[in-house]
């Protein structure tokens, strides 16, 4: 034991660790080499996300620019979709395979893609186990209480459900994406590559979150195993 934390629990921590580090350098890379290259067809990522809605029939869908960086998003709520300063206006190779993905986003919740809804149906769930897993299963120590300990592994199972979900969810999203620019011709042979890196980079962090989420559920199950 060394402060508390076990030898496997160091050893879960640092994997997690390592893990989240190399997915968020990957797409921070990936991203900044990208955001410099220009597409040949020249429009922003507004406009080909734009284009793409109307080639799919979605007209009720609205555009906004949001702040912050990689803050790209669809808010099936609302129906908008919000794109970063960096993603809106930039006719970069990467804002415009970022604004596609978010747009493959809009396409599975006009078409009522499953595990989008099934995703979109977690999120209380996973916002509840968030929020109180962790302080549970401090207060089961605390206060020597198992079923505290097994109601936060509960809750926790259901964040890792969660990120399960999201990632066929994602992964679809950017396929179509990429089949969209493509047949509608917006980027070239070359610049598709590049989208391409940019969006396995980006899809890297769900994985990266999904790999970490089962590490912790797995600490817990052991942690409860060994009280």
């Amino acid at each position: 034991m060394y402060f508390g934390f076990s030898g496997t629990d160091i050893f879960i921590l640092g994997i997690s660790f390592l893990i989240t580090l190399y997915a968020q350098l990957k797409v921070k890379n990936t991203f900044n080499k990208y955001s410099q290259i220009a597409a040949r067809r020249g429009a922003s990522g507004a406009s080909i996300a734009q284009h793409l809605l109307q080639a799919s029939g979605i007209h009720d869908v609205e555009i906004e620019m949001t702040r912050g960086e990689l803050t790209d998003h669809y808010d099936p709520r609302g129906k908008v979709l919000r794109l970063s300063e960096a993603t809106y206006r930039s006719n970069s190779v990467a804002a415009i395979g970022v604004a596609a993905h978010e747009v493959g986003h809009a396409i599975q919740h006009h078409t009522g893609y499953i595990p989008l809804n099934l995703r979109n149906s977690f999120v209380p769930v996973a916002n509840l186990g968030s929020w109180l897993a962790w302080p549970l299963v401090i207060l089961a120590f605390v206060f020597q209480q198992h079923f505290l300990l097994e109601l936060g592994i509960y809750l926790f199972a259901g964040v890792v459900i969660f990120q399960l979900i999201t990632l066929p969810v994602e992964f679809n999203a950017s396929r179509n994406a990429l089949l969209q620019l493509e047949a509608g011709q917006l980027l070239n042979r070359d610049e598709l590559t590049g989208a391409r890196k940019v969006l396995t980079a980006a899809a890297l962090t769900y994985v990266a979150a999904a790999a970490v989420a089962i590490l912790n559920l797995i600490r817990l199950l052991l942690i409860a195993r060994d009280e």
